[in-house]
C-alpha cells in the first residue's frame, strides 16, 4: 500500500500542477497569430506549406523581435506586406497561388504541449495556399511563440515558459 501511495503522489501532483498551469496559460486576445493552410493534403501539398512557413518565420522573426506590445507588431506586419508577400512567392517558385489576409481570421481548436488554443476568430496573418483544403499550420506570432515549436520542452516546462512570454508582453 505504501508503494502505491509512493508512486500516485507524484503523478497527482503532477496532474494538478499541469491543469492550473494549463489554464493560467491562455493566448491573449490581442495576441497576433499566423496560420499556412495548405491547398490539399497530398505530400507535395504539404511540403510547400512547409516551405512556406519555414522561410517565412526567420524573416516574421527579424522583423518583429523588437517590438513590445500588439499594436506595434500589428504596424510592423501592415508596413512589411510587400516584403512577406515576396517572401511567400520565393518560397511558392510560382507552384501555387496563394492569397493572403491579416485581420481577423478563423482558428481552429489546437492542443500542444498540454495547453488547448480555443477556436475562433483572431488578429492574424492568414496565408492561403492554391483552394486551402489542406491541414495547416499555425501558431502565435506576437508574442513569438513559434520559436518554440522547434525544441524539446516537457508538458510543464513548455507552460511555464508560454507563461514567461505571455507575462512579458501582456502584463
Amino acid at each position: 500500500m505504501k508503494k502505491i501511495l509512493f508512486l500516485l503522489i507524484p503523478i497527482v501532483i503532477y496532474v494538478f500542477i499541469s491543469s492550473y498551469l494549463e489554464k493560467k496559460n491562455i493566448i491573449p486576445a490581442s495576441a497576433i497569430r499566423i496560420r499556412v493552410l495548405a491547398n490539399s493534403n497530398l505530400p507535395q501539398d504539404q511540403e510547400l506549406k512547409l516551405k512556406v512557413k519555414n522561410n517565412l518565420e526567420p524573416y516574421l522573426y527579424k522583423i518583429l523581435i523588437n517590438d513590445k506590445n500588439p499594436a506595434e507588431a500589428k504596424t510592423t506586419i501592415i508596413n512589411n506586406m510587400d516584403n512577406i508577400k515576396n517572401n511567400i512567392e520565393l518560397s511558392l517558385n510560382n507552384q501555387e497561388t496563394y492569397s493572403i489576409n491579416f485581420g481577423k481570421n478563423y482558428f481552429p481548436k489546437k492542443e500542444y504541449k498540454g495547453i488547448t488554443y480555443d477556436e475562433g476568430y483572431y488578429d492574424s496573418l492568414l496565408i492561403t495556399l492554391g483552394d486551402g483544403l489542406g491541414d495547416n499550420w499555425w501558431c502565435v506570432l506576437f508574442p513569438p511563440l513559434c520559436l518554440l515549436e522547434g525544441k524539446e520542452y516537457s508538458d510543464v516546462e513548455y507552460t511555464t515558459y508560454v507563461s514567461e512570454i505571455i507575462n512579458k508582453y501582456f502584463k
